[in-house]
């Protein structure tokens, strides 16, 4: 661990590069972060859904739901009961009275891969219900809406008020559990990963002072009072359908939950928003906000001992760069990355994202021979497992859980949103345990409970060190893939890690794939200036 105090790793208030938000208003001095929070990582869909259903069917008449999702079905079922549905369930809360607005993902085309039919029938059924919910397509030309939270405001009891921030969109195909199975609603994917694809996915639940930033996040964007989209024909197909096209004014905003007893979480909200070429820009974030980009560089430049990432990309130079630089400072530096064995999707944008994640890695592994380690993992009935979390955990000390990637995207081009925690206690009550948990389930070690916490420490004992968890990581997943490449012969060793490699592709393919790859899986949101100068 660094020397210093805790928020040393945090971004000031002059730090996020953003003077118009309000969401550090509330922060003392230059602090751009809140304390007494406490925030418990619910690691697996199918765990933050049952968590979810019980809190929203828990909202009473006066109470307040608010949510944004990239990605939304109706008929996603959170228990897999029927009647769980959110749809359903967010429409029966809006019935008793309960506030509900939302703000969904407009989409892209379905055609595109994208689920822009099934983000509309979420919207269509729950205005249905008498929920405000909207499409919102105030993005940048060819970007996203990727905040994926949900803010419970109690109107009598702001002690039990929380929120959900990180990776799991409200849509098919993330309920999954600890055996990985996958969601018995499906979304499709490459043929890779079979009719029901397994889901590795992480959510933060915020309880404290920190609820009421994530809130502000909603709240900034609800009152951003650009039209919803820029695009006639979306307007008169809205106008016909009779969707709402207006948000209505917001309540006054609650003061911050109280204190946590006892709890020592500091959180500090980390974003992306892009400069908007095309329309106005966001009143709250005029030329964009990459305090996410920021967040992360702060980071990892203070990393001593080690990095562990579990990403759904890892593309591109830019985001390498800051990798090799902090490899380049600490000779003692380890870095441990989990990521997806293959692409979502086959087609044409398999190369294209082929060619970003090798540009990463060979720089990287380049960077600190020996000191790089990149796994994908399977579950045991050998299908690969879809790695959607985006998680960092540097010397376990600063740790974070949101909807952001590591590539440029998520760092100039869509909205994003991710909390960081460091834990006022030490790095080993929240970052040590939350990598330990992922370690435990990564390499089938008997310490995790039915719903994927860590019961048993000592089991981990030899993880605790990064050298040991480097080592434990390395040596599974080498057997692991002896046990492959003997054609499974003898019982299959524990464990679900696969060594990654930079993919190969050949001088061809990587140059007719580097202009998609960059003008459209990995575009640059940031203003003219700041590409020029490479700053964030």
């Amino acid at each position: 661990m660094s020397e210093g105090r805790p928020t040393d790793w945090l971004l000031t208030k002059d730090g996020r590069g953003n003077p118009a938000t309000r969401l550090d208003d509330n922060h003392p001095g230059d602090s751009a972060w809140s304390e007494g929070n406490r925030v418990r990582p619910l690691i697996h869909g199918a765990v933050y859904f049952a968590e979810l259903f019980e809190r929203l069917e828990a909202t009473r008449e006066g109470d307040l739901i608010f949510f944004t999702d990239w990605q939304g079905d109706a008929d996603e079922r959170l228990t897999g009961e029927p009647g769980s549905e959110i749809g359903d369930v967010l429409g029966r809360a809006d019935e008793r009275g309960v506030d509900v607005r939302g703000l969904v993902w407009r989409s892209h085309r379905d055609s595109m891969g994208f689920n822009a039919e099934e983000n509309r029938k979420l919207g269509e059924e729950l205005q249905e219900r008498g929920a405000e919910v909207l499409l919102d397509m105030r993005v940048r030309v060819g970007g996203s809406h990727h905040q994926k939270l949900v803010v419970i405001r109690h109107k009598d009891d702001p002690a039990r008020d929380i929120a959900y921030v990180g990776g799991i969109d409200l849509c098919h195909s993330r309920r999954d559990d600890l055996q990985h199975g996958g969601d018995p609603q499906p979304f499709p994917m490459a043929e890779e990963y079979g009719d029901t694809p397994p889901w590795h996915d992480v959510q933060a639940a915020i309880e404290g002072p920190a609820v009421h930033d994530v809130e502000t996040v909603f709240r900034e964007r609800w009152e951003d009072p650009a039209p919803l989209s820029r695009s006639p024909l979306n307007f008169v197909r809205d106008r016909l359908q009779g969707l709402d096209l207006t948000p209505d004014p917001l309540p006054e905003q609650a003061p911050p939950p109280p204190e946590v007893d006892g709890a020592t979480h500091t959180v500090q909200l980390l974003r992306t928003y892009p400069n908007l070429r095309a329309r106005p820009d966001y009143p709250f974030a005029p030329g964009g906000e990459r305090s996410v980009a920021r967040g992360y560089s702060k980071a990892l430049l203070r990393a001593q001992r080690l990095v562990y990432i579990e990403d759904q990309y890892l593309w591109g130079h830019h985001v390498g760069d800051v990798f090799t630089q902090a490899l380049t400072d600490n000779s003692e530096l380890l870095v441990i990355a989990v990521l997806p064995r293959f692409p979502d999707l086959a087609g044409s944008s398999r190369t294209p994202e082929l060619l970003g994640r090798r540009r990463a890695m060979l720089e990287i592994l380049r960077a600190a021979p020996g000191r790089v380690a990149i796994y994908g993992i399977e579950n045991h009935a050998g299908t690969p497992v879809y790695v959607h979390s985006k998680v960092c955990v540097i010397d376990d000390t600063w740790t974070t859980i949101g909807s952001d990637n590591f590539n440029r995207r998520s760092w100039t081009h869509d909205s994003e949103l991710s909390a960081v925690v460091v834990d006022e206690a030490g790095p080993s009550q929240y970052g040590r345990r939350l990598r330990l948990t992922l370690a435990a389930e990564h390499l089938d070690r008997d310490a995790l409970g039915r719903t994927g916490d860590l019961e048993d420490p000592t089991s981990m004992a030899d993880c605790v060190d990064p050298a040991g968890m480097f080592e434990a990581f390395e040596n599974c997943a080498a057997e692991l893939d002896r046990w492959h490449e003997s054609g499974g012969q003898g019982p299959r060793p524990p464990g679900r890690l696969r060594r990654l490699e930079p993919p190969e592709l050949g001088p061809v393919s990587r140059v007719a794939a580097l202009a998609p790859y960059l003008a459209l899986h990995d575009p640059d949101g940031r203003p003219m200036r700041m590409r020029v100068r490479d700053r964030y």
